[in-house]
């Protein structure tokens, strides 16, 4: 091989393509799933963080949210203003906001989390309750190994860990 050339038949053997490939999959569905309730992924992502984490400050939301600073400010000025979520000063810090889901918000994110859990379980309706069992543990062993050779853990969402309260009218 010369200096600069890429084997690129061997790019799509690799196994981060392939992972790559089935999340870009699955946050296609979950957009296009998402836009009927008028969310983005993010934006949800930002209301399921919230209603497992109340009380996050835009700092901690975007460690979790895995974006930027800059990014999640966008995103909690867009979700205030839809009246989703409200920004509460600090008990602790002057400087530091609290975030926390409004009724409204609630009731929108039980509609989106029914709409994005339809796609998941679109996936999952493919594999055997063992493969999917199997397919969860390789990948959870697949965040472990990468953590640990980084030196970083990423923090994980239990849907199982949410008390939903329930939605006006239900």
């Amino acid at each position: 091989m010369e200096w600069g050339e890429l084997p690129l038949a061997a790019a799509v053997s690799r196994l981060g393509h392939s992972i790559k490939r089935a999340e870009q999959a699955l946050i296609r569905e979950k957009t296009r799933a998402l836009r009927d309730v008028g969310l983005s992924v993010p934006q949800y992502t930002v209301l399921f963080t919230l209603a497992e984490s109340p009380g996050l400050s835009g700092a901690q939301l975007a460690r979790r949210c895995m974006v930027t600073p800059q990014s999640m400010a966008s995103l909690l000025l867009t979700l205030e203003a839809k009246g989703l979520i409200v920004r509460e000063q600090s008990d602790v810090h002057a400087k530091v906001f609290q975030c926390r889901l409004t009724q409204s918000g609630w009731v929108l994110l039980h509609r989106a989390d029914a709409v994005a859990l339809a796609v998941e379980q679109r996936l999952a309706a493919v594999f055997t309750p063992a493969e999917s069992e199997e397919f969860r543990s390789l990948l959870e062993r697949t965040v472990a190994i990468l953590d640990d050779e980084t030196g970083r853990s990423a923090p994980s969402a239990s849907p199982a860990a949410l008390h939903w309260p329930q939605a006006a009218g239900q």
